[in-house]
């Protein structure tokens, strides 16, 4: 069967004019209906915050857990039913604060869940306190003199985690946004999508720089596997190794040519290059990586587990509660 994106929806989101949340729940729709899997096939699992209201508006399974909780509950999903897709929604507090332990944990188990990572480095539900994410000096509702903490990297997070997948996308980009998500789901295991989107209430304007196209033509670079690393309004930069880090040069000029310019690898082992260019920064000199920046196969947690429980099966004299109880001495009363 083909669907569109109308079989997804359900409700009326209630969320502030402008949110983020909207511009994603209606990117996630239609890759829902370009993935193809159907509805009653699907559990979107979330946390606490005003991004995890999202598996109100989805017609699939859904559950709106308990605050960090949503890997927990998504895991147990999986492993129960394997043949269910399953999608994590948690926001930057949700997710990497209470969070934060069951994120690793299931980045290093390699479970097969979607995960969704909504960063607007803010906490919005409870009115504007600074998140895991926020960065240092960032003035809030909870810091009024400026944070004097140095804020969780996404991506340096799930690297250090032993994480497989990780990609980028902006709320704001219908299409970019759209094609991580149908990369996420065709990985198997667990993947991370951190999805830059603003809180027009309370943390307004902190991914601005990448928030329309003309930003992103500027500010960010689309990387994809087996393709040069070039950005700009006419593709005229690129990013080229310098020692053991990277350098924005501009292709033509000071004898760099097209050759010089890195080639994408999102499938090596090895996720040096993928660090450098997920932590990039325009505070630094360099475009936002948009796309997938890694995306590499290992074994999953869930088809390991249930491996093992047919192998421990086959070698067992029982398989069910009857035979169990044959397995001893039996006597009847009469």
């Amino acid at each position: 069967m083909s669907y569109t994106a109308q079989d997804f929806k359900k409700g009326q989101p209630r969320w502030c004019p402008g949110c983020g949340d909207h511009f994603f729940l209606a990117s996630l729709h239609k890759a829902m209906a370009e993935i193809g899997v159907a509805p009653e096939n699907v559990a979107v699992i979330s946390g606490i915050g005003c991004s995890s209201r999202l598996p109100h508006y989805m017609a699939t399974y859904g559950m709106n857990t308990i605050h960090g909780r949503a890997a927990a509950i998504a895991t147990g999903a999986k492993v129960a039913n394997p043949n269910l897709t399953v999608w994590q929604v948690s926001g930057d507090g949700d997710g990497l604060a209470i969070g934060g332990n069951h994120f690793i944990h299931a980045n290093r188990r390699n479970i097969d869940l979607n995960m969704i990572l909504l960063n607007n480095r803010i906490y919005g539900l409870t009115k504007g306190q600074y998140s895991p994410t926020s960065p240092r000096g960032f003035v809030s509702k909870s810091s009024p003199y400026g944070t004097v903490e140095d804020p969780f990297r996404p991506a340096e997070l799930c690297f250090g985690a032993r994480g497989h997948f990780f990609a980028r996308c902006v709320a704001t980009d219908a299409k970019g946004t759209v094609e991580v998500l149908k990369a996420a789901y065709e990985h198997k295991g667990a993947s991370v999508t951190e999805v830059l989107q603003n809180c027009v209430i309370f943390n307004d304007h902190c991914h601005d720089v990448v928030y329309n196209n003309e930003g992103r033509k500027k500010n960010a670079i689309y990387v994809r596997h087996g393709e040069k690393l070039v950005f700009g309004e006419n593709n005229e930069f690129g990013l080229v190794q310098q020692g053991f880090g990277l350098k924005v040069v501009e292709i033509g000029k000071d004898g760099y040519t097209i050759d010089d310019v890195l080639v994408h690898d999102a499938h090596c082992e090895d996720n040096t290059l993928q660090l450098k260019l997920a932590m990039m920064t325009p505070e630094d000199g360099f475009p936002i990586a948009l796309g997938v920046i890694r995306d590499v196969d290992a074994p999953t947690y869930n088809d390991a587990v249930h491996a093992q429980l047919a192998e421990v099966s086959a070698q067992k004299k029982y398989h069910n509660f009857e035979e169990l109880l044959e397995t001893n001495d039996i006597w009847e009363v009469k």
